[in-house]
This record gives structure tokens, C-alpha cells and sequence, in this order.
């Protein structure tokens, strides 16, 4: 196998790299900085447009700009912005007619002048279309043509022979950020929005509420108070989604308390079987903690991990149970020292 050395990677100690990479860092947290001093009105003004448009927002651009501008329609996207990508290469060839008059087209070049977008400009006007630019200079092209140019001005690059697209890309991305951000904060973007706009992944889950992942019927292992717990065990004994607690509930339904499988080992470790027979409101934890149907699931993790629980009932407003969170369905979502 292959050993990577000072010598290979090009400089005479691993600390001379280390530092060439932290001064590329510095580079593009300068330019981000100047390019923040220069942002004037005219970022409002495209964010205007954009929240304003009754149609689609289109968002193109040529090689590393084409990428910037993937991730701001993706940015826009999710945050309640109707977006989508165009390459300008196919946009040439048909996918002009992707573009309608009551659209918003973002279009981003550093330079300005980028023959791959020029060319697709006089269609885009002639559509109807509103057009933003992102881009180094209004004076250029580009700028020219936009109904409104968001200047970022000159952007040195890291790159040490000036040419690859680094500094000039993260400004790109960085405005693009902003424009996306303002637009969202124009709309009152909540977190119930953007829960809608991802179902998915561990985020997703996180903003999801508790009823959309607790466990109800047959899950839950339900007690009543006058019950023991060795009773309770043999009667719910039998194939189901096991949960590591019993919830004691009276003839209405109200919760009462919890009795884990923590509480069972401990019951074991003193030698206490004797109490197993007893009622099971004698051992149980009465006033368990809870979480209210309607809550974010976050909150449920957030109460679990601060009070170090496995589990949580959940109950309505009139402290009815009507589902259990066990730390189980929640892998991802609570931290890595969670511990009961």
C-alpha cells in the first residue's frame, strides 16, 4: 500500500501543507468579508422578485457557477421557494422551454461574461421572463441585461495560479445563501414548513411530531393500577413490538405512571421479587414525564435525553394515553452519551 510522505504531497514537512490549506481558508474568509461589506440594496431587490414570483425561479450558470446554482435552487427549494436548475448548454438546446413570463431566472457568473450564458439571454427576455444576476460587475454583460444585478465585485482567488474557480465559488454560494435565507424569512418560514418540505433522513424525523413515530394499540403494554406486575407481564406475554415499559393508566384511560424494565432490574438487584406481587401502583413512578400529542419530535428527544429516559408516554390535552416514544425508534436522534 502506497504511504503518503511529506515528500508526495509536494512540500518539504506536513506542516508546510498544513499551512498552505489554512491559508487557502483565509483567503475565502477575506473575500466572503468584503464581499459582505459591498452587499447593498440590491440583494433586497432580488429577494423582492423572487418572493414575489407568481411562477417558478430558474437558476443557471456555466461550470462551477452552474454547481453554485444547483445548490441555491436546491436552497430555495426547501425553503418554500418553487426553484429549479437549468443548464445553460441544454437550455440552447430545448430546455428553454422550461422558462415562462411570470418566471424569475437567477443567473450566476463571476466574470460576467460567460459565452454559454450570453447566449441564452436575449430568449430569456424575449419569454418574458425576470432576470437576477449574481455576478462580479453591473457594468458587465450580464449585469447590463438583468432587471436587477446583486455586484459582488472583485474576488481574489485561493488558487495560487489564480485560475481555478475557489474564493470567487464560495462568494457565489454565500450570496446565493443569503438571497435564499432573505426569501425564506419573507415568507415566515417555520419549522412546521420546513418539516413538510423533509419527511425524510434524521433531520426529517427531528421535525416530524411525536404521533407520526410513537407507538400505539397492540405496542404499548398497558396496566391498571390494582394489577401486580408479574400479572401484568404474563397477560401481555405473547408476539408484539415490545417496549421496555408498562404505562398504568385507570378505567378512563388517564396516565397514572411507568413502570420501566429499569425498574425490574433494580427490583432484581435488591432482592425484592417480593414485590412483584404487590399491586403494580405500589412500584411504579407516579407522575411519569410526558410529552403532549401535537409536540415536535425534537422536544420528545430533547426531554428524554435531559431526564435520561427510555421512554415516553405521550397523552392529549386531558392526559388521555395515546402512545409511547421509546428511545428505540429513535436511533440518530439522540446524542451518542444518552444513557437511562
Amino acid at each position: 500500500m502506497a504511504m503518503i510522505t511529506d515528500a508526495t504531497l509536494g512540500f518539504e514537512t506536513e506542516a508546510e501543507g498544513v499551512a498552505f490549506a489554512r491559508n487557502v481558508l483565509r483567503i475565502e474568509a477575506e473575500a466572503l468579508e468584503r464581499v459582505r461589506e459591498r452587499l447593498g440594496p440590491s440583494i433586497a431587490r432580488a429577494a423582492e422578485l423572487v418572493y414575489r414570483c407568481p411562477g417558478s425561479v430558474i437558476v443557471t450558470g456555466m461550470g462551477k457557477a452552474g454547481h453554485v446554482g444547483t445548490k441555491l435552487a436546491a436552497t430555495l427549494a426547501s425553503t418554500g421557494t418553487r426553484a429549479f436548475p437549468l443548464h445553460p448548454g441544454e437550455a440552447i438546446h430545448g430546455d428553454l422551454g422550461r422558462i415562462r413570463a411570470d418566471d424569475v431566472v437567477i443567473a450566476l457568473s463571476q466574470s460576467g461574461e460567460t459565452e454559454e450564458l450570453l447566449r441564452i439571454l436575449p430568449a430569456v427576455r424575449k419569454l418574458g421572463a425576470s432576470l437576477v444576476a449574481i455576478t462580479e460587475r453591473a457594468s458587465s454583460s450580464l449585469g447590463q441585461a438583468s432587471d436587477c444585478c446583486v455586484a459582488i465585485g472583485r474576488v481574489e482567488e485561493a488558487c495560487p495560479l489564480g485560475l481555478a474557480p475557489s474564493a470567487s465559488s464560495t462568494a457565489l454560494m454565500a450570496v446565493g445563501d443569503a438571497l435564499a435565507l432573505l426569501v425564506s424569512r419573507m415568507r415566515d418560514f417555520s419549522p412546521e414548513d420546513f418539516a413538510a418540505y423533509h419527511p425524510g433522513g434524521s433531520l426529517g424525523r427531528q421535525l416530524s411530531r411525536v404521533e407520526e413515530v410513537m407507538r400505539t394499540g397492540r405496542q404499548i403494554r398497558r396496566a391498571r393500577p390494582e394489577e401486580t406486575a408479574r400479572d401484568v407481564f404474563v397477560r401481555l406475554a405473547g408476539p408484539r413490538r415490545r417496549s421496555g415499559a408498562l404505562l398504568v393508566e385507570d378505567e378512563e384511560g388517564h396516565l397514572l405512571g411507568i413502570f420501566t424494565d429499569s425498574d425490574l432490574a433494580r427490583i432484581f438487584e435488591k432482592r425484592r421479587e417480593a414485590v412483584l406481587d404487590r399491586p403494580i401502583a405500589e412500584i411504579m413512578t407516579v407522575d411519569p414525564k410526558r410529552v403532549r400529542v401535537g409536540a415536535m419530535l425534537s422536544e420528545a428527544v430533547e426531554l428524554m435525553q435531559s431526564h435520561r429516559i427510555s421512554e415516553l408516554p405521550v397523552v392529549d390535552r386531558a392526559n388521555h394515553l395515546v402512545g409511547l416514544i421509546d428511545v428505540t425508534d429513535l436511533i440518530g436522534l439522540v446524542p451518542a452519551d444518552f444513557e437511562e
